[in-house]
Order: C-alpha cells, then sequence, then structure tokens
C-alpha cells in the first residue's frame, strides 16, 4: 500500500469545474484502486495553503502528493515538494492546465484517477526566475498583461481568456529587452517573450511546440514586434503546434538566462500575474521533480 494525498483547490476553474470538486472525495474513494492506494483528502482554504501541506505530507514520507486544479495549484504543491522524493500526481481541474496536457494526463477527472492506477513516476524539469518556481511557462510582455488581467476576472475559462486578448492586443506597445547568458547577448524589440519548461501556456495553445520538460534546457520564445501583421495565421499557428516555424517567432534554447528590462513591467509565473524585479534570472533545474504519469510498457 502506499500513502497519496489529494490537495483539492476549491477555487480554481469555471464554475462547473469548483461544482464538480464537490464531488470529487466520492469519485476518487470510487475509483483509486484500494488495493495500491492509501488516499488522504484535503482542500485548500488560502493562497499558499497547498505549499504547507504539499512540504508536511512530504515530510510524512507520503509516496504521492495529488494536485486538483489548475497550474496554480500545481506550481503551490510542487513548491512544497522540490527538494523530497514524494511524486507530484495531477487531476487537472483549473483553467488552462498547461503542464496537464503537456504531459498527456487526461482533463477528464475519473480517467486521471483511472491513469493513476496504472502511472509511473518519472523525473522532469522545473524552473526558476529569481528564485520564483515554474513548471510550464514564465514571461513578460503581452501574454502577462492577459494573465493579470485574466487574474481579476469574475469568469474563467477560455472564453474569458479570449475576450481579454481582443480587449487589449491593439492596444498594447512592444518593449525592448535584453537577455544574456548561455553564450547569449541580443537585444530585441518584442511583442512578448515566454521562458518555456513544457509546451503550452494551457488550453493547447502551444506557444512553444517542441519544448520538452526533460531536456535540462528551456525554449525562448520571442514574438516580434510586428506580431500584429500576422496575427490571424499566428493564432492559427499557436493552436496547430507550428507557431516556432513562422517568421514572426524566433526560438533560443538555453539551460539559464538573464532578462534585463527598461522598466519594471507585467511578469507571469505559470499564468499567475506576479511582482518580479527589472531583471531577472531565469534556469532551468534538471530532474528537479518527480511526477505520476501513464505507465510504459
Amino acid at each position: 500500500m502506499k500513502n497519496i494525498a489529494f490537495i483539492i483547490n476549491p477555487v480554481s476553474g469555471s464554475q462547473e469545474t469548483q461544482n464538480a470538486k464537490r464531488k470529487l472525495p466520492k469519485l476518487i474513494m470510487q475509483t483509486l484502486d484500494a488495493q495500491q492506494w492509501l488516499p488522504n483528502i484535503a482542500f485548500t482554504e488560502y493562497a499558499g495553503h497547498a505549499v504547507e501541506m504539499a512540504h508536511q505530507y512530504a515530510r510524512m514520507g507520503f509516496d504521492a502528493v495529488v494536485a486538483v486544479g489548475g497550474d496554480g495549484t500545481v506550481n503551490e504543491v510542487v513548491r512544497g515538494l522540490r527538494g523530497s522524493e514524494t511524486a507530484l500526481g495531477i487531476i487537472p481541474m483549473g483553467s488552462g492546465n498547461g503542464f496537464a496536457r503537456h504531459l498527456n494526463i487526461p482533463i477528464r477527472p475519473q480517467r486521471a484517477l483511472e491513469m493513476l492506477n496504472r502511472s509511473e513516476p518519472i523525473r522532469v524539469d522545473y524552473g526558476l526566475a529569481n528564485d520564483r518556481l515554474f513548471v510550464s511557462t514564465c514571461g513578460t510582455g503581452f501574454d502577462a498583461v492577459i494573465a493579470d488581467h485574466f487574474a481579476g476576472s469574475n469568469k474563467r475559462g477560455f472564453s474569458t481568456y479570449f475576450q481579454n486578448i481582443l480587449q487589449d492586443v491593439f492596444s498594447y506597445t512592444p518593449q525592448t529587452y535584453h537577455l544574456v547568458g548561455d553564450g547569449l547577448d541580443l537585444t530585441h524589440k518584442a511583442f512578448l517573450i515566454t521562458f518555456a519548461n513544457a509546451n503550452q501556456w494551457g488550453y493547447e495553445a502551444l506557444i512553444a511546440p517542441k519544448a520538452s520538460v526533460q531536456d535540462g534546457k528551456m525554449d525562448i520564445m520571442l514574438m516580434s514586434s510586428h506580431a500584429l501583421l500576422g496575427s490571424a495565421g499566428l493564432a492559427l499557428r499557436l493552436f496547430a503546434g507550428s507557431i516556432d516555424d513562422s517568421h514572426f517567432m524566433d526560438t533560443i534554447r538555453a539551460k539559464e538566462i538573464t532578462l534585463e528590462r527598461e522598466d519594471a513591467a507585467p511578469f507571469h509565473i505559470d499564468g499567475d500575474p506576479v511582482e518580479m524585479e527589472k531583471d531577472i534570472h531565469i534556469r532551468i533545474v534538471e530532474d528537479g521533480i518527480k511526477v505520476l504519469v501513464e505507465k510504459r510498457f
């Protein structure tokens, strides 16, 4: 028998998703293999609570801790688990669910639970931006502005995300950035810069189609300041997994880099807006965490 904890964020995702979480404990007990797992179920009560609970479960020697929520919940749980041998599991019940989608974890809760019954742990990378942990992406520019507005929206879901994009896209002014490190010294005026450990923002929006969480590097995606000229094509490429082929996009791969900005500006960590210094050192921690994925035969 292995000890497994489920940390459920009751407020992430849409209203429908939040309602589904209330029924999740029953679904867990019905679906989880009782011959394999001994479950413990807890709900978060405030921001950062998942960090504290995950850290405590790891200290107690739990075999796995499952983040039930979106990328923000996953981020908190990983922050609590790093440095331990406790594996991360994910039941994706947030908004974008980018990290889970990258790992091919089923979006439907019952299927994700069934996957846990036949899962195996693998080691994956995570990133640090001035020592703030990210599992999927972080970045600055237009995507950080949208993350800020999305966080303040009363409604969640893709439609709200898309509405925020339409509202701000034509008024946004690209900024000039300086990137230095790993043999790189580049000044670039960009619509956005995404530092990608995983391949997407969420919602299957593949901002870094070739990114891997097991290569010890990040894909740095620089979108041209002239991106609006090709906005329709870029949107299609984003969901088709070919945005890196666009001449409006440059890709750089590096283990660590320093981003120097003219002024402090919006920045996001796994889709959540954060206050950051003007200059940001970003690096990948190779094989930093264990995560439960579909068993390979």
